[in-house]
């Protein structure tokens, strides 16, 4: 078996939240060693990674050529991509352009393995009623990666408890604000759940008998309301947390993303939590209550 300085996974997105945590978990677990693909590796955060050891190198989601470089003696691929609507800041490119030239990039650096976080596509699930959402080109995506001819296995997370559990602070405690209807939903644990699922999956893709390739691993660390999310957070915090209502989130692409999450949960493929399926590629969950723990740490 090659060491992990000749087993290079190239991580996009690695100073995000997603692409960090990948990043993390290989570190802790040395069987690879990380590449970070960035646009700008003189950013604050892609000097850390270097401080730390990590490679570091420039390429730009919409500049193929700038990946086939990046991605030059990788073994695998993380692939992540950045919606083209505020808040965030990309290469001025539709989330499908970035990922069709991430997985052609990957094709011309004979790269081995590439795993996607991806979602569904949310105009095939609604039957047309949501048409502009930004889960659609995830989708295609996902289903051009799946055509390409790459061994390939793909993520699909719940919303994420770091940018969906910011609290206010109120003259008696906290106040937790959402848009949404208050219904179960899944939500993941970027920061511990994403890097320990992604690792699990490279640790056992070279295996033919775990199934891995072609696969699609949903990587959920619990499915809760968010008046129940409150309660454990009052409760882990000892002090009052309320719960707002939301009218919109100011973003139409993030209200819908909402709403999806909520109107269809039920009719999404669906699997325990945590998925066994990952679970016995050696991926450790985390649970609530530790994410409590993270919580208190932040406002107590």
């Amino acid at each position: 078996m090659p060491s992990s300085s000749s087993r290079i996974v190239a991580v996009f997105g690695a100073t995000g939240r997603q692409g960090s945590s990948v990043v993390e978990a290989l570190l802790a677990d040395g069987t690879f060693a990380p590449r970070a693909i960035t646009r700008n590796p003189d950013s604050e955060t892609a000097l850390k990674l270097k401080e730390r050891g990590v490679e570091v190198v420039k390429g730009d989601n919409g500049d193929k050529a700038s990946l086939v470089a990046a991605l030059q003696g990788c073994e695998a691929v993380f692939g992540v991509t950045v919606p083209h609507i505020p808040p965030f800041r990309n290469a001025g490119q539709s989330e499908l352009i970035q990922g069709k030239n991430m997985v052609d990039a990957a094709k011309e650096a004979h790269v081995e393995f590439f795993i996607f976080s991806s979602l569904p596509g949310l105009k095939k699930l609604s039957g047309g009623k949501y048409s502009g959402s930004i889960f659609d080109d995830k989708a295609d995506t996902e289903e051009y990666l799946k055509a390409s001819g790459l061994a390939n296995a793909t993520i699909h997370l719940g919303a994420f408890f770091e940018t969906h559990h910011t609290l206010t602070k109120t003259s008696s405690g906290f106040d937790l604000a959402h848009f949404g209807p208050d219904t179960p939903q899944p939500f993941t644990w970027i920061k511990h759940d994403v890097g320990e699922s992604v690792l699990a999956i490279l640790k056992n893709y070279t295996d033919p008998s775990k199934g891995v390739s072609g696969k699609t691993y949903q990587v959920v660390t619990a499915v809760m309301a968010y008046t129940a999310l409150v309660a454990l957070t009052a409760k882990a915090l000892g002090v009052e947390v309320t719960f707002t209502s939301l009218p919109t989130t100011g973003i139409p692409q993030f209200d819908e993303m909402a709403l999806r999450y909520c109107e269809y949960s039920s009719i999404l493929p669906t699997s325990p939590v945590p998925n066994p399926d990952l679970v016995a590629l050696g991926a450790k969950f985390s649970t609530v209550e530790q994410f409590m723990e993270d919580v208190k740490e932040r406002y107590s």
